[in-house]
């Protein structure tokens, strides 16, 4: 609105300068272009980014598998032991060496997370394995992947919005310095003779 206001009062103002004008019009243009332009660089980004993200969603089901899988015995304890797509953070979980089977039918052993608290020999528990048996994180869920891509799209609106702001700053200050230099040249020369009769001024 301020660039609009700045426009309609410059417009026949005996006042205005070359450079107010145009100081006026870059305002709008850059309010033109954070409401219009911003939002179509969201969208586009996070639509995308909803496209990659759905394909890896799709790609991890078909990859990924639920086994049972049974406790050998409970590994050192630490609280950094999250699994931060599997639980919320204040559920700690128990790292355990397990045993499972692959789909080939092979037994498989190893360290993972699980969310017994107190685990013991032979306890069972679901985990996800990758295609060939190996110890893989939960697959991603579509709910979450379409937060992330909603997240990444107002994340490009925000930083497209930031750098046509910044664009704008710039060039007006450059403009302001430039006004600046050529008053400080004007008064270099009218300055010395300032209020002297027979000088014109």
């Amino acid at each position: 609105m301020r660039a609009i206001r700045g426009l309609w009062r410059w417009r026949r103002n005996p006042l205005r300068r070359t450079t107010d004008l145009i100081e006026a019009w870059v305002a709008l243009t850059g309010l033109l272009l954070i409401l219009c332009v911003a939002p179509l660089v969201g969208a586009l980004v996070g639509g995308a980014a909803q496209d990659a993200l759905q394909r890896s969603v799709r790609a991890q089901r078909e990859s990924r598998h639920q086994v049972t899988a049974f406790v050998v015995r409970e590994l050192k304890r630490s609280p950094l032991n999250t699994d931060p797509e599997g639980v919320p953070a204040g559920n700690l979980r128990s790292r355990v060496l397990a045993r499972w089977k692959a789909p080939d039918g092979s037994e498989r052993r190893g360290s993972v997370l699980t969310a017994l608290r107190d685990p013991h020999s032979g306890d069972r528990f679901r985990m996800w394995t990758d295609g060939q048996g190996r110890a893989a994180a939960r697959p991603l869920d579509s709910s979450t992947a379409t937060t992330h891509a909603a997240l990444a799209g107002i994340g490009a609106a925000l930083a497209t919005a930031v750098l046509v702001e910044a664009s704008r700053r710039i060039v007006v200050w450059r403009m302001v310095r430039r006004r600046y230099g050529r008053w400080e040249r004007e008064w270099e020369r009218a300055g010395p003779d300032w209020g002297r009769t027979g000088t014109g001024s």
